[in-house]
């Protein structure tokens, strides 16, 4: 059992003691390394991506922060290894695990080392079903620049960041200051005890909602100073004494006056005019949380707005990769039905309002058509989650995909380990498709960008959902490469 527990005691991760981690290409774990060599500790690290010769560029931008990368067959954890750091991911049977095992090193949760790093900073924790990443890097954003020097340790990657050399994940700011995504998937959230507290909404995803609401309710009661809570009624036991946001009467920290544009998305908090350059009415609610957070810390109105007026975005949230032959592609990492509906509701304003349609702040409902067409293509990732919300995802594209769109779902992404593979994409094609909805397996990545660029036309829109595998974001390429012929 990993150590890293509530009161577990955990080696300095700035003092000289190297700490291992293992899958350090995932987005989390990368984040932690990256956070303990910009704090002035040292850190190592494997992954069977990187022993496969994948992910070149993310391996790259590591070893330059001084982050040595091993085989993963033990070889890392001798020397001057103090501590192993693993994800609920990483299995007893992986060979490094095995070596730290035999030499008695301590084994570190992800988790652990995050609410160790909670506890020593004033920390802002984000928390919710959908919108953790965007949200913590509105906030940081709106942080740092306010010149408050803030720290991130996120699971999206921050553009802003990645225009500065950086993966993107991570950053040493130098204040006290923390902004952090508490992730509720394996339980973790529970550990952390901030300074305050964001929960954005909770649906149905990686847990139970009643579950999750409990690990909701703990992560209140741990919050040091102050709470920020979405107006849906889900989150209502947690309302009290927070700070609400949201578009109704409920809410003390309201949007007003939205306005959604193909490209932006405008509204007003308190008479005070906000203009966000992401679309979509999920983003504007991400704002409000963000907003809500930095009133919190003590920062103006008007200084959020500027700092959202510029405000860079997290990779694959509906990331325009350009515009071939009259038709827009777009990579984003929807991968729950709460993500996916808000992902197409916002290509579907966005082929509306390019057709002429108004666009307002009104509901997620499939938008009318107006010639251009959602072309969307989805990867489950792993089998265990898409097992869990299989009869959500097929209720959810059938009720967001208009009759003129279009749905390609890729195999299920494995990335190993011992998952059982009881089933096929294809089933759930299959279930999609029996309630009228136009949708198709793609079994052959090649096979597929030849028919969406045969059938795209101007005017639609190819939106590219899936979480954790980074080959999606070159899938999209391709396919703009073949639309531009």
């Amino acid at each position: 059992m990993p150590e890293g527990a509530p009161g577990a005691a955990i080696p300095d991760p700035e003092g000289g003691g190297r700490f291992h981690y293992i899958g350090l290409g995932g987005s989390g774990m990368s984040a932690l390394a990256q956070f303990q060599v910009m704090s002035g500790g040292r850190a190592s690290g494997s992954d069977r991506a990187f022993d496969r010769g994948e992910r070149a560029a993310e391996r790259a931008i590591l070893e330059r922060m001084g982050i040595a990368i091993h085989a993963q067959d033990g070889s890392g954890v001798g020397g001057d290894c103090a501590a192993v750091v693993v994800s609920t991911a990483v299995e007893e049977q992986v060979p490094d695990v095995a070596a730290a095992r035999a030499r008695r090193l301590p084994v570190i949760h992800r988790a652990g080392l995050l609410a160790h790093f909670v506890a020593a900073h004033r920390t802002v924790a984000v928390a919710g079903t959908s919108g953790k990443s965007t949200v913590v890097a509105m906030i940081f954003e709106i942080l740092r620049a306010s010149g408050r020097g803030p720290s991130v340790i996120t699971g999206g990657d921050l553009v802003a960041l990645q225009r500065e050399g950086l993966w993107g994940n991570a950053f040493h700011g130098g204040s006290d200051l923390l902004v952090i995504e508490a992730d509720e998937s394996d339980g973790s959230l529970v550990q952390y005890r901030p300074a305050l507290s964001v929960i954005l909404n909770l649906q149905r995803d990686h847990r139970e909602m009643s579950e999750v609401a409990t690990m909701f309710a703990t992560l209140r009661e741990r919050t040091r100073e102050a709470c920020v809570v979405g107006e849906g009624d889900s989150l209502a036991a947690l309302a009290a004494q927070a700070t609400v946001f949201g578009f109704g009467p409920k809410a003390a920290l309201r949007g007003e006056a939205v306005r959604l544009l193909p490209d932006a998305s405008e509204f007003e908090v308190r008479g005070v005019r906000f203009r966000l350059p992401t679309p979509g009415r999920h983003n504007v609610e991400n704002a409000l949380a963000a907003i809500a957070a930095c009133e919190r810390l003590g920062v103006p109105l008007p200084d959020m707005a500027a700092a959202l007026t510029r405000f860079a975005g997290v990779g694959r949230r509906f990331q325009s990769l350009g515009v071939a032959r009259g038709v827009e592609v777009v990579d984003d990492f929807a991968h729950n039905p709460a993500k996916l509906a808000a992902a197409i509701a916002t290509a579907q304003h966005r082929v509306a309002a390019a057709g002429g349609e108004a666009a307002d702040g009104g509901a997620r409902a499939p938008v009318a058509s107006s010639g251009g067409r959602v072309l969307a293509i989805y990867q489950p990732h792993g089998y265990g989650p898409t097992r869990f919300l299989r009869r959500d995802f097929v209720e959810t594209f059938a009720a967001a995909l208009r009759p003129e769109d279009r749905l390609w779902l890729l195999e299920v992404y494995y990335a190993g380990g011992t998952a059982t593979r009881d089933f096929s994409a294809a089933d759930i094609v299959a279930e999609i498709a029996a309630w009228g909805t136009q949708a198709a397996f793609a079994a052959s990545r090649p096979a597929l960008v030849e028919r969406v660029a045969g059938e795209a036309r101007p005017g639609d829109l190819v939106l590219v959902m899936g979480a954790r595998d980074p080959s999606l974001t070159d899938l999209a390429r391709r396919i703009l490469a073949a639309l531009a012929g």
